[in-house]
């Protein structure tokens, strides 16, 4: 495990800038935390790291799925049922491309045995980012 402690969002967004450079699909990311805790922010900064600053990443919260040519950003709250998982591409996204899973409890069954799992807790503009 890996502990890092970040004082606001800009080093927030310059630790996910990093992380990025380090990701090669096909990869599942599980990123963990209650709401407000920046699991869209951090995705947002690792797509934009690896696809472009001036691409548009709106929370998938509604759509359930976003892709941007090879990368898969999922928000599963919404998702009820796990056959639903199939429907919306979970599985081939997690063989095939660089996953990003917001909420991915419900999908624990069918992530990779690799995948990096990133828990993310704090208050105010703080965060606590752990890597497992």
């Amino acid at each position: 495990m890996k502990k890092y402690e970040l004082k606001n969002i800009d080093e927030t967004r310059a630790w996910a800038r990093e992380f990025a450079k380090t990701l090669c699909a096909p990869v599942c990311v599980a990123l963990h935390g209650d709401l407000g805790m920046g699991k869209s922010e951090i995705a947002r900064t690792i797509i934009q790291t690896l696809r472009g600053a001036d691409t548009v990443v709106p929370s998938p919260t509604f759509t359930i799925v976003q892709n941007y040519d090879g990368i898969s950003h999922f928000d599963l709250y919404r998702i009820e049922d796990k056959s639903e998982l199939t429907e919306i591409g979970l599985p081939y996204s997690v063989q095939n491309d660089i996953t990003l899973i917001e909420w991915p409890d419900i999908a624990a069954d069918i992530l990779p045995d690799n995948t990096i799992h990133i828990y993310i807790s704090g208050d105010g503009d703080g965060r606590v980012i752990e890597v497992m």
